[in-house]
Parts: structure tokens; C-alpha cells; sequence
């Protein structure tokens, strides 16, 4: 394993060493660079600190495991690979991902989600492990976003308009969602036992990851939130 000390390297020296090193990548007193990884593929890269925006993007197979929190836009616009975060995150996670994994241990801010969508066999997946903050997946297309609420504060798993302009993929709220508002072009129900078994393998992973019970979590109530119409803004316009 290669081992870089980022602590005097701004994000383009940084990124330079990590596209011209080996497989396998050590990042030591990360704090704040910015495009950490952007585009890499085959490598394993370890960050010790805190990432700053952008981590992750255009992702097209590495996988990348931060020990702490990292900032904005993590996995923006992602093909492929997988990003685990022993922290947490913070808005616009996920933003347009196409393909991969990101999961996180603890919370997310605004806008997770955001323009997810999938192609195919790419389905792309997010798990946050705690809550998240206001319009997750605003305008979702594809994927799966999943929210486990393991947080201990007694606040909603999701903060306000959640699914704002979903028109494709597949939310899962590890709550009855009792006095969430949910907007009216998707259906929010709970999850049955196909719909559990849908995510078992992605919860599975997850706790394998950072160390929880995949089948306690599973036992609890989840809420499956899915789009009423494939283009929610259709009454916008007038067909000649």
C-alpha cells in the first residue's frame, strides 16, 4: 500500500499522486481537498480526515473508505464503485449517480439523492445509516435510496419534502413515516416482504461493513416510497 500525507497538498498535487501511484492508496491528513479520486478507477484508496467536496466524482469502479466525515457532492455523478463513509455527509450526496454504492454510517444533509438515475443493469444504491435532511431525492429517476434511521435524536428519519419530483427508482424509510408529507405524484406504503427482501442483500453489506445486525435492522418497520407516473410534470404541458 502506497501512503500519502496530504496535509501540505492541495487538491491538484493530491490527485496527481493518487492517479500516478498504485492499486492500493493510504491518505493521511486529508482536510478539505476537493475531486479526492474524481474518475479513478481500480484502485482502493483509504482516507483518514475529512474529504472535501466532490469526492468521488465521475467514480468509475474504485472504492474508497473514509474514516470520518467528508463534505459536499460525495459520489457526484458516479459510474461505478463503491464509497463507504464512516461518518457522515454532507448535501447533495449522490448527485445524478448512475451506477455503484455509497454508504453511510451516519447522517446526510440536503439533497441526497438528488437526480439519482439508472441505466439497465446499473442500478445505482445509496444507504444512509443515520437521517437526512430536506428533499431527499429530489427528483429521483432510478436507484435505490434507503434511510435506517439509527441516529439517537427523536427526530424525523427524513426532515421536509422528501421525494420532491421522484419519477423513477425506489425509497425506503426504516419508519412508519407517521406525519411525514410526502408530495402527491408517489405512493408511500409499508414495505412487505418482497420489498424487504429487495434490499436484504444491500442492508446486508452494509452491516457487514460497519458492524450491525442485518437481520434486527430488518425486522422493523419500513416505509417504501415509490413514483405514481414516470413524468410528474405532464400537466404542465399542453399536448397540440
Amino acid at each position: 500500500m502506497v501512503s500519502l500525507d496530504a496535509k501540505v497538498l492541495n487538491h491538484q498535487s493530491l490527485n496527481q499522486q493518487i492517479k500516478s501511484a498504485g492499486e492500493e492508496i493510504e491518505l493521511d491528513n486529508v482536510l478539505g481537498q476537493r475531486f479526492i479520486a474524481a474518475g479513478v478507477s481500480d484502485k482502493s484508496i483509504e482516507i483518514h480526515g475529512t474529504p472535501g467536496n466532490a469526492l468521488g466524482a465521475y467514480l468509475n469502479g474504485a472504492v474508497i473508505n473514509v474514516y470520518g466525515n467528508a463534505q459536499d457532492a460525495v459520489g457526484d455523478t458516479m459510474n461505478s464503485g463503491q464509497i463507504n463513509v464512516f461518518g457522515n455527509i454532507g448535501d447533495a450526496a449522490g448527485y445524478a449517480m448512475r451506477g455503484g454504492r455509497i454508504f453511510v454510517l451516519g447522517n446526510a444533509g440536503y439533497r441526497a439523492g438528488i437526480h439519482m438515475k439508472a441505466y439497465k443493469e446499473h442500478i445505482p444504491v445509496m444507504i444512509i445509516g443515520g437521517k437526512a435532511g430536506s428533499f431527499l431525492g429530489e427528483y429521483q429517476a432510478g436507484g435505490i435510496i434507503i434511510v435506517l434511521g439509527l441516529s439517537d435524536d427523536d427526530s424525523d428519519i427524513v426532515s421536509n419534502f422528501p421525494c420532491t419530483g421522484m419519477h423513477g427508482g425506489r425509497m425506503y424509510l426504516r419508519s412508519k413515516c407517521e406525519g411525514i408529507h410526502f408530495p402527491h405524484q408517489v405512493t408511500a406504503k409499508t414495505a412487505d416482504h418482497e420489498d424487504i427482501d429487495d434490499i436484504r442483500g444491500y442492508v446486508t453489506e452494509f452491516c457487514e461493513i460497519f458492524g450491525y445486525d442485518a437481520e434486527e435492522i430488518l425486522d422493523a418497520d419500513f416505509t417504501v416510497i415509490t413514483p405514481d407516473s414516470r413524468n410528474p410534470y405532464q400537466q404542465m404541458y399542453v399536448a397540440n
